[in-house]
């Protein structure tokens, strides 16, 4: 549902006094607890039977056939990976704890943002009533309150939306969950509003029209090195791996240009069931959101701020990309010597580690420096390569929350070369050289979701393509 232009009115003089006088009130109600343990269980999730079906309708010219096999053998690895009993002992860093507190997050959306809009009614209150009365005149600030609060709730019904898909796509009841969460609770853990938060906002930067410049700040580029690289796609398919894929745009553009076959990656709980909403309501524009009602910085009109965006912009072809769900450093090694084993009949030993070699490109898109150790990425990234297989590579060098490793590009480069990669050139449209004898590219990408904000978050973003060297 959109919201109108002119769904903000502002408030009269004459009604100033009345709102004010019902300020007290709001607070207490928008703060008060809720009734015991149990309140998750008040949540409607709607029943994903009772939803519209909708069909893929975007062909990216894959096989069908195949990609449809693919995606029941990973769906198959995916379910034993998220078995209680699999790998190491069940605590908080178990794929299906990680799953669970990421779905107890977006069940619990609504009610950990309207905690916020409390507080923020509470502050508000400290302003000087005839302060107030100037505020309620010009602007309507507690109707301001109000209709965030009201825009909140529709966020909310997505969440739940997003959450009866996972529930479907994972196989987990609802009374699972709820057991989850209430553990969770007793524990203290506080469920994790900001990464849905965060998630959320990734349908408008990888799914929506508003999107499209940022994603046209980098796509055409590595669009570019990949057509390249793979000039003759016709024999057989390109077999490409992006690790850190997000929602997953990147992936399915590639899969678009034909002659890929294209695997996504996603370590995040919370990006992952964001995207298998998009696998089962594949429609175009069949979903909105209000993304920046969370949010109030950097906002040059409040319709801006509270405005609706519709997702996808196109139909999502599910059946062309396949994602892989787990931790890029390890969920490829153990998926492949686990096949191994199965083969030669050997029991699984401590720490099993084979080098997979099965891809013709690893392309990674604002990933590298995420790491908590860059070296893991670049020996994984080496590993999982096809002898003369290429990694693509776009995104800055912005190193994250202690980082046991931090390399300047030209650092980068020379351990690049030092592990057995050749840099190869990539086109022009990438931007200009960065540095004196290399072949790394830079040019500015913003990376901000909000292309009406009034501030830009922007990278010299880096470009380049290795080789694997045979030795």
């Amino acid at each position: 549902m959109r919201l109108s232009p002119w769904l903000l009115v502002r408030f009269v003089a004459h009604s100033s006094l009345a709102a004010l006088a019902t300020l007290t009130g709001a607070v207490a109600q928008a703060a008060a607890p809720a009734d015991g343990p149990d309140h998750l269980g008040r949540m409607h999730l709607p029943d994903p039977g009772a939803l519209p079906a909708v069909s893929t309708v975007l062909d990216a010219g894959h096989d069908t056939q195949n990609s449809s096999a693919r995606h029941a053998e990973e769906k198959t690895r995916l379910l034993r990976r998220l078995d209680k009993t699999h790998g190491e002992a069940w605590d908080t860093t178990h794929p299906r704890a990680r799953l669970l507190d990421a779905l107890h997050a977006y069940s619990r959306y609504g009610e950990r943002t309207r905690a916020d809009l409390a507080r923020w009614r509470a502050l508000y209150g400290n302003v000087p009533v005839q302060q107030r009365l100037v505020l309620e005149a010009a602007v309507g600030y507690s109707h301001k309150l109000d209709e965030a609060e009201a825009l909140i709730s529709r966020n909310e019904a997505l969440c739940a939306r997003i959450v009866a898909a996972a529930l479907e796509y994972y196989g987990v009841e609802e009374r699972e969950l709820h057991a989850h969460a209430r553990a969770a609770e007793k524990a203290g853990r506080t469920p994790d509003r900001t990464s849905v938060s965060q998630a959320l906002k990734h349908y408008v930067r990888d799914w929506s029209v508003e999107g499209r410049s940022e994603r046209d700040n980098a796509f055409p580029c590595i669009h570019a090195v990949l057509r390249e690289l793979f000039p003759d796609r016709t024999g057989r398919l390109v077999r490409v791996l992006l690790p850190g894929a997000g929602l997953g745009r990147l992936g399915h553009e590639i899969a678009g240009l034909g002659g890929f076959e294209v695997t996504n990656n996603e370590w995040s709980a919370y990006m992952a069931v964001a995207y298998r909403f998009l696998e089962a309501h594949p429609a175009k524009e069949s979903n909105s959101l209000h993304p920046f009602v969370d949010g109030w910085s950097h906002h040059a009109t409040t319709e801006n701020m509270f405005r609706s965006v519709s997702f996808p912009d196109v139909a999502v072809d599910a059946g062309s990309v396949v994602l892989v769900e787990g931790d890029f450093t390890a969920v490829f090694h153990a998926e492949k010597a686990s096949a191994t084993r199965r083969a030669r009949g050997a029991a699984a030993g401590p720490g099993t580690v084979e080098s997979g070699e099965t891809f013709d490109t690893v392309v990674t898109h604002f990933f590298i420096d995420t790491a908590r150790n860059l070296m893991a990425y670049l020996d994984t990234i080496y590993a999982l390569l096809r002898p003369g297989g290429y990694w693509v590579n776009l995104g800055p060098l912005l190193y994250g929350t202690g980082p046991w490793v931090q390399l300047s590009l030209d650092e980068v480069v020379r351990v690049v070369k030092a592990m057995g990669f050749e840099f190869v050139p990539v086109p022009e449209e990438c931007g200009d050289l960065t540095l004196e004898g290399e072949l790394a590219r830079g040019r500015t990408a913003v990376y901000g979701f909000d292309d009406r904000a009034l501030t830009r978050n922007a990278y010299q973003a880096q470009t380049w393509a290795a080789r694997k060297v045979t030795h």
